[in-house]
């Protein structure tokens, strides 16, 4: 593990609680260790459309 992915571990966004755990921002908690997200579509009427953009599957 390189020292950025090493800060990435530890490091999260205040206020942001995710459950994807296959993602490669998932701190193995429940929170996200990504710089910033990206949610989308701008055109969703409920939670249900949404997508996080931001997602990346580990292993990738």
């Amino acid at each position: 593990m390189n020292s950025n992915e090493q800060k990435k571990c530890c490091d999260h966004i205040k206020g942001i609680s995710c459950d994807v755990k296959n993602c490669v921002h998932h701190d193995g908690e429940t929170y996200c260790t990504a710089e910033c997200i990206a949610v989308g579509p701008s055109h969703a009427n409920t939670s249900a459309d949404t997508i996080c953009a931001t997602f990346k599957q580990k292993g990738e």
